[in-house]
């Protein structure tokens, strides 16, 4: 149960939770890959890494677009000789909107990384896997049980995908006993997405405060889940597959719950339309 020695590659890890992940595995004695859509912000992201003492090398890559996602796994391959993990973090939300604000660009942009990024992730790695072992983990959000996700809808669809695509390419796989393919769910986290100007419908503009309360009785610091995706990454390949691990338990479902309810009978919160 150890990640010393180990070659991680995470997808969209320059910032938020992809970083907080990719921190996490470094901290732990694991060679990093980092990729996102920007080259400086990648370039920023290795030199942070090795100023703290990790191993790590990056790339430039748009989870959408497969000839970039392979031209990830064979830099990450050339540099380092081996790929044991690969966590498919990369994801687009649309904020709080109803559906018919979105723009149709959008919504293809969000199921292609959210979506077919996964799927190519799969399609690049698993050959890899099945030959040498190795973690592919997906990230999951709301939504991923299949349950109603008002104004994120095209967002929650995307995830009860991942979630879907998770468990049969385990299946598929189930007989390669060095292979995990799971997903993980780290729940309302506290990112520069919520704090900065995330889009909101106008028609839901005074509700936007909402989700500082649904942080306070839900969200779970960024750290955290990177090390917890540290953990379940540190496992032997196959020892476990098809899984979804939650960040969220049910103690803070409860609670959580209880804080909302009253917020919402005093007032503190604006009802939804």
């Amino acid at each position: 149960m150890s990640l010393a020695s180990k070659v991680v590659v995470v997808t969209g890890s320059t910032r938020g939770i992809g970083r907080a992940i990719a921190e996490a595995c470094g901290r732990a004695s694991a060679t990093v890959v980092v990729s996102s859509r920007t080259p400086e912000a990648v370039t920023a992201t290795v030199a942070d890494l090795r100023a703290a003492g990790t191993a790590a090398s990056g790339l430039a890559a748009n989870a959408g677009h497969y000839e970039e996602l392979e031209a990830l796994r064979d830099h990450a391959l050339a540099e380092h000789g081996r790929i044991d993990a690969w966590v498919s973090n990369a994801g687009v939300s649309n904020g709080y909107r109803f559906l018919d604000d979105e723009a149709a660009e959008e919504l293809h942009d969000l199921i292609t990384v959210n979506v077919l990024g996964v799927l190519y992730g799969a399609k690049l790695l698993l050959p890899y896997f099945r030959e040498h072992g190795g973690y592919l983990m997906n990230l999951c959000g709301r939504g991923w049980k299949g349950d109603a996700t008002p104004y994120t809808t095209a967002y929650g669809a995307s995830k009860a995908a991942v979630a879907s695509l998770t468990r049969s390419l385990a299946a598929e796989n189930k007989e390669h006993r060095n292979v995990s393919v799971n997903a993980f769910v780290p729940g309302m986290v506290d990112t520069d997405f919520y704090r900065d100007d995330m889009p909101v419908s106008p028609r839901l503009e005074a509700t936007r405060h909402n989700v500082r309360f649904a942080l306070e009785a839900f969200g779970t610091p960024v750290a955290e889940v990177g090390e917890r995706c540290a953990q379940l990454l540190a496992a032997e390949p196959g020892a476990t597959t098809g899984k979804v691990y939650p960040m969220l338990r049910l103690p803070q479902l409860i609670s959580g719950g209880a804080k909302m309810a009253y917020w919402g009978m005093t007032g503190r919160m604006r009802p939804k339309p």
